[in-house]
Parts: C-alpha cells; structure tokens; sequence
C-alpha cells in the first residue's frame, strides 16, 4: 500500500539534505505529483511535508506556481545571517570546556569534510561543511537550536547557489577547524571570534545586488561575451556542454 514506507517527516528531511547538498537550486519547483511518484506515497503525505517546510521558511507556495524552493532576495540574505550569528555566537559564548565525547565527534566530522574536499563529490561536500554548524549546536547541547540551524542552513546553502558565492570550501573546512581546536582547548571567547569571522567571511563572498541597481544579477549574466570569444562567427567556441551541466 503507497505511503506505508515513508512519512511527511523522511521527505521534509531528504529535501532539506538534497539543499545542502546543492542538488536542488533557489526556486525549484516542488509538484506535489511528482514527489508522490517519487516516494511512492499519498499526495497528502507531500503536502504534509511540503506545509512543514513552508512554516520553516524553506519552501513557498503560490496559487499560480505551487511549491517551490526559497529565492532569498538580499533583504532575506541579510536577516538569515544575522540570524545566525545570532544563535551560533550565542551557543559558544561562555561555553565551558566540552567533553571528550563532543570533541572526539567533531573532530570525526572535521575528517569527513577534509576527506570530502580532495575528492569529486560536491553534494557530500557541500552537506558535511553545512551539517558542521549543526553538529555543533548539537554537541554544545542544544537540539532544539541544532533544528533551527539545519534550516537557517539550508537557506544558506541556497543564498550561495544564488548569489554566486565565491567562498572557498577549503578556507571554511580550516575555518571549522581553527573553531574545534578552541573549543577543546577551553577558549571560548576565541571560539567566538572565530565563529563571527567565519560567517562574515561567507557573507562577504556572496555576489549580492547593489541596492541602487536591482538589475545587477541579470545586468551581468547578460552582458557580451569578450571579443576573444566572439570575434568569428563562423567558428564558435569549442564548449562541451557535459561541462556546464
């Protein structure tokens, strides 16, 4: 019978993991019939899914488009990382020395992420540097800000997809680390400044749109290709289109 192997909670929870894994981009549609197809299940038990993310600010509905992802416009991008901040710095400030348990748990994602990082697979990448603030959360304590963070998390992951981040992987793996490495030592106030360094340096990497300029993003998509690319007409660039998709 459709529906017995799966619930609203499995499909709100593999959405938001296809999102920090960058598989699914800023808008997309989200057809109630399809993803009852796809999980073999009752359109209710989408819809269900579906309305939970929607109260998590992570999906959107519309009369006209039905479902889809979040657009975070810049008004939106900004509120989400201050909203971080706000929650990440607060879980590590004043926070005593954690437990070998916490440590040894971070430390075990700090080398997935690093192995993550030389090899090929973006989405698992993607995911892990993501999951950290969440594992983090969880091992200073708190579960319930853990949730909430998966989904300011999320609208990240969908902020950078957007906005064209240029945030180098490699520098946030370091930067995850530099935090562990305070937080086992005790210095939480270095944790800290760490922890708003790190989020400042993300923010800072997104291409997001001049207030006086709403048109930026399709300004430049748009514009010319150079002269080098286009000076011959009758010999188009060599693209292998595998490579764009």
């Amino acid at each position: 019978m459709p529906g017995m192997g799966i619930s609203a909670t499995d499909i709100s929870q593999r959405i938001v993991e296809a999102v920090l894994a960058q598989k699914l981009a800023p808008g997309a549609r989200l057809g109630e019939q399809q993803l009852a197809m796809l999980f073999d299940c009752s359109r209710t038990i989408v819809r269900e899914a579906l309305t939970r993310l929607a109260a998590r600010g992570i999906v959107t509905v519309s009369a006209r488009r039905g479902w889809y992802l979040i657009a975070p416009t810049p008004d939106e991008v900004r509120e989400a990382f201050e909203a971080r901040r706000v929650i990440e710095l607060g879980l590590i400030r004043g926070q005593g020395g954690l437990s070998a348990e916490a440590i040894a748990r971070l430390n075990q994602h700090l080398q997935q992420e690093q192995a993550a990082l030389v090899g090929d697979d973006v989405g698992t990448r993607s995911f892990l540097l993501g999951d950290f603030h969440v594992c983090l959360a969880e091992c200073l304590g708190n579960g319930l800000l853990a949730d909430t963070l998966r989904d300011f998390t999320a609208r990240t992951t969908l902020i950078a997809m957007r906005y064209q981040s240029s945030h180098d992987a490699a520098l946030s793996c370091q930067d995850h680390v530099a935090i562990v490495a305070a937080l086992a030592a005790g210095d939480s106030a270095r944790a800290e400044g760490l922890m708003a360094d790190h989020l400042a340096s993300v923010q800072a990497a997104l291409r997001l749109p001049a207030d006086s300029d709403p048109l930026q993003l399709l300004r430049e998509a748009l514009a010319p290709l150079p002269a080098s690319v286009t000076s011959d007409p009758a010999d188009p660039p060599n693209v292998y289109l595998g490579a764009l998709l």
